[in-house]
């Protein structure tokens, strides 16, 4: 039986969308694109850099072309606002295995700059981690076994590992559902991966009846790893919510903050979302309505936190907030 979850979530109102969202959408890029999201976004060697998904087909007509088209582009910006895309796509895996790479994760540890993201193949699909240093060659480090759909990895070793968040599709062991939960593993080389655990499951967040799992790679601050996710709810009720006959989910984004020494351990999680879909161009005229999928968090040395999220599987925005009003509301939960 599916959970209830209220029919209107509100996001928190110590976040604040930028005013000039979307930072970027299909116009503001230099070939032809239709949805531009789900991207990771950091600082390296002195620049914002955002690596993000490029869905093709038409807007106008609300198509899209078969997965294997889709592929990764960049931008980059110098103060994390105003964004200018290149023209020259960075990443694209499609073989006679592989359908397509997508939904990238960037995270800095040392001096290089480390991407995970999903692999469909025809046997299921893979996470994948690779590291660049100019984001023009890729090395990739690891491919999962199926079937292993987000990861993010921390910012730096933690007892001497690197560690990551996951969320595996456990179809049967959950059931035969959607019922998919954050775990989080460890390992000391980047390319094996083990010692996991269940961080946490879709019934520890009041916000969420269907899956859990990670969003922006966790930010370091003194009161622990402030650590985003998207909870997703599902209601068989809902209609025509985007381009497909029916869209049936909506996706928030949650907040929490993990031990600095112990990260499978949660200090607090707020139990209402950090952001939830209102506005117009996250709950209208998308490719799948009210849906929110943060994908990049930089905190500034002024406190200021930058979540940069997909709006509607269309459009990559922005929220801001200050680091201490988000610890406060993980603790307050």
């Amino acid at each position: 039986m599916t959970v209830q979850v209220p029919a209107i979530l509100t996001s928190s109102p110590l976040i604040h969308r930028y005013p000039g969202n979307p930072v970027l959408d299909a116009s503001m890029v230099p070939y032809r694109t239709a949805l531009v999201f789900n991207a990771g976004v950091t600082k390296f060697k002195g620049k914002y850099v955002m690596v993000f998904r490029n869905d093709y087909g038409s807007l106008t007509e609300q198509t899209i072309e078969p997965h294997h088209t889709t592929d990764l582009g960049i931008a980059f910006s110098d103060d994390g606002f105003h964004w200018e895309a290149s023209p020259k796509k960075c990443f694209k895996l499609h073989d006679e295995e592989i359908i397509r790479a997508y939904d990238p994760r960037l995270t800095v540890i040392g001096e290089r700059c480390y991407m995970c993201f999903a692999v469909d193949t025809k046997h299921g699909i893979r996470g994948g981690i690779a590291v660049t240093d100019d984001f023009e060659e890729f090395e990739i480090l690891s491919l999962s076994s199926p079937d292993l759909r987000n990861m993010v990895l921390f910012p730096e070793k933690i007892g001497g590992n690197y560690v990551r968040l996951e969320r595996p599709f456990t179809v049967y062991s959950r059931g035969g559902k959607d019922r998919f939960d954050t775990w989080i593993s460890e390992s000391p080389d980047m390319k094996y991966w083990g010692n996991s655990d269940l961080l946490f499951a879709v019934e520890h967040v009041p916000f969420a009846n269907d899956k859990v799992g990670p969003a922006a790679p966790p930010v370091k601050t003194d009161r622990g790893w402030l650590t985003t996710f998207h909870a997703v709810d599902i209601d068989p009720a809902r209609g025509k919510h985007g381009w497909e006959p029916a869209w049936k989910k909506r996706y928030t984004a949650g907040i929490m903050l993990l031990d600095l020494e112990n990260p499978k351990k949660i200090i607090g999680m707020s139990k209402q979302p950090l952001l939830a879909p209102e506005t117009r161009y996250e709950v209208e005229g998308g490719f799948r309505n009210n849906v929110i999928f943060p994908g990049g968090m930089i905190l500034e040395d002024n406190g200021e936190v930058k979540i940069y999220y997909g709006s509607a599987d269309t459009i990559e925005c922005l929220a801001t907030a200050h680091v201490d009003d988000l610890i406060s509301l993980c603790l307050k939960g």
